[in-house]
């Protein structure tokens, strides 16, 4: 076991809870000044203390200016315990249509949403789900975009969050130096951060992907193994959030 974390202080640490109080005042609308008003942990707080909940979203392409969330994953994670029987799940009507090609990665047919809600009606009990918690994803830009953009359009202002990202926890060990030029010659191939080939590097199980709950659940598993190998329990969130 090694460990990654440091005791000295880091100036450029993101202070979510700071943020949260301002956005609980600037916020023009009320679901999300309530959102905000929930307030987050200080700083300083040690990750085996701090409330996370694992998110996953899948969607209808990469790019949330024309495609959409059709699903939405949550795994409450405290400490060492993922609280799976607190999982829950949403299927969510995209504004834009489904293509073969998203069909054929998450499975989610225009059947299957024909009575889905708009992201608009079950807001209100995501964002209560969420309320006070750091977010746990791999890959953060996805979640932070769709979100961003799903809420600007329908509320006139983005979701904004603090986040760990297990995908860029793994790029600080593994893409923290460049290819060397004979690398590059040679076409090493790049440590893959992807979420299962990093499960596999720790003995986790291989699960079947593009299914919110299950990613969300194997990514907070993935977290698991992260802070076992590299952080210790006191390590502050402020360390690890972005």
């Amino acid at each position: 076991m090694f460990y990654l974390g440091s005791n000295q202080p880091n100036p450029t640490r993101l202070n979510w809870q700071q943020r949260f109080k301002e956005l609980a005042h600037s916020s023009r609308h009320l679901l999300l000044r309530q959102y905000y008003q929930q307030g987050l942990v200080n700083p300083d707080t040690p990750v085996s203390e701090t409330p996370i909940m694992a998110l996953d979203l899948e969607t209808t392409g990469l790019d949330p200016r024309q495609h959409g969330i059709v699903s939405i994953g949550l795994v409450p994670v405290q400490g060492q315990r993922i609280l799976n029987s607190a999982a829950q799940q949403w299927l969510v009507k995209p504004r834009f249509e489904l293509t073969n090609s998203s069909v054929r990665v998450h499975r989610i047919t225009d059947s299957a949403l024909q009575t889905a809600p708009d992201l608009i009606e079950i807001l209100p009990e995501f964002l209560a789900a969420i309320a006070g918690k750091t977010l746990l994803v791999h890959c953060a830009d996805i979640e932070r975009r769709f979100l961003t953009a799903a809420l600007q359009v329908r509320l006139g202002e983005p979701l904004q969050f603090p986040v760990i990202d297990t995908m860029a926890l793994e790029a600080k060990v593994h893409r923290a130096k460049p290819l060397s030029l004979w690398q590059q010659f040679r076409k090493t191939p790049r440590t893959s951060i992807r979420l299962s080939a990093s499960r596999q590097r720790y003995g986790l199980p291989p699960y079947l992907p593009h299914h919110a709950v299950t990613d969300a659940l194997a990514c907070a598993e993935l977290f698991q193994a992260q802070l076992a190998t590299r952080y210790p329990p006191n390590t502050p969130i402020a360390d690890l959030w972005s």
